[in-house]
């Protein structure tokens, strides 16, 4: 460690400062994600697997197609029959919590990065050491401020995961056509107003994959917060890596992947118009010839 530049030193110092003298106010922060992220996981451990199984497949054959379905059905088989299920559902609730919360800081941060040149100055370069810094760094000053369990590990995919629909909604608006927003204002458009009808849905493209990157990372990064005790699939990889066990590893790493691909192919689609297509084409049966007799 450097003599002329302890920068360890600081932050531990300022981490300590920080538990000594926040007043309480870090356990009730603790408290809230970790009773938030307890329901959602409760929530979908109590739906049976045919629910869930037919909440993914049905989203799956109407945003991307039958194809797809039929996918998600032996993803949904391979994950239940390799007795995975459970730590799945853990897996998808930390996910789900981290995103959310990641959303609801990530968009009205990316809205006034948009907005204000002062604030971009300020974030920009905070998004860069975000996404930059070891994944797993952001692990040790949580567990330090919350202990082990659920809260560190979500706090932590939140950090990882925020900065790409920060940096896509802010893109996403600042690139929405100028006389577009223009022409708001001349009919009297007040500026919420103009966000809301006419910056938000021309960026939504933008925003939603900013959406679809941030769900994506915060998987990685819940899997990496087992190391916290934050449960779900990542235990199962922890500890396949400790005692060596390759076909554990396997089939864990695989329930993960399935994961993974059934989110990101569900949500990526979500930023453009469903494909207007009857029942006979979503379902691989072909179009009517024209003037085909309808009665």
């Amino acid at each position: 460690m450097s003599e002329f530049l302890p920068l360890g030193d600081w932050v531990d110092q300022g981490v300590k400062f920080v538990i000594d003298n926040d007043g309480g106010t870090l356990e009730r922060l603790g408290s809230g994600i970790g009773l938030f992220t307890e329901w959602v996981e409760l929530g979908l451990q109590a739906l049976p697997v045919s629910v869930v199984s037919l909440l993914l497949v049905g989203t799956a054959a109407w945003r991307v197609g039958w194809r797809f379905a039929l996918f998600c059905v032996a993803c949904c088989f391979v994950i239940y029959d390799t007795g995975f299920w459970p730590q799945t559902m853990v897996t998808l609730a930390l996910v789900f919590a981290s995103t959310l919360i990641s959303l609801l800081l990530g968009l009205p941060l990316g809205i006034g990065v948009a907005a204000s040149r002062r604030m971009a100055a300020v974030v920009r370069p905070t998004l860069d050491f975000m996404q930059t810094m070891p994944a797993f760094v952001y692990l040790i000053p949580a567990a330090m401020l919350f202990g082990l369990g659920r809260v560190p590990g979500v706090l932590a995919t939140v950090i990882f995961a925020m900065p790409p629909v920060v940096r896509l909604t802010s893109l996403g608006i600042r690139q929405v056509n100028k006389e577009q927003v223009e022409a708001g204002i001349t009919f009297g458009c007040t500026p919420l107003q103009v966000l809301l009808k006419v910056q938000i849905p021309g960026a939504l493209p933008s925003i939603m994959a900013g959406i679809n990157q941030t769900i994506m990372m915060a998987l990685s990064m819940v899997i990496i917060a087992s190391m916290v005790g934050a449960g779900g699939l990542g235990n199962d990889v922890l500890s396949s890596i400790q005692r060596l066990d390759i076909g554990l590893g396997f089939e864990s790493g695989l329930a993960v992947v399935l994961l993974a691909i059934m989110l990101d192919r569900i949500t990526e689609t979500f930023g453009v118009a469903a494909p207007k297509r009857n029942w006979r084409s979503r379902f691989g049966l072909g179009e009517r010839p024209v003037g085909a007799d309808t009665k």
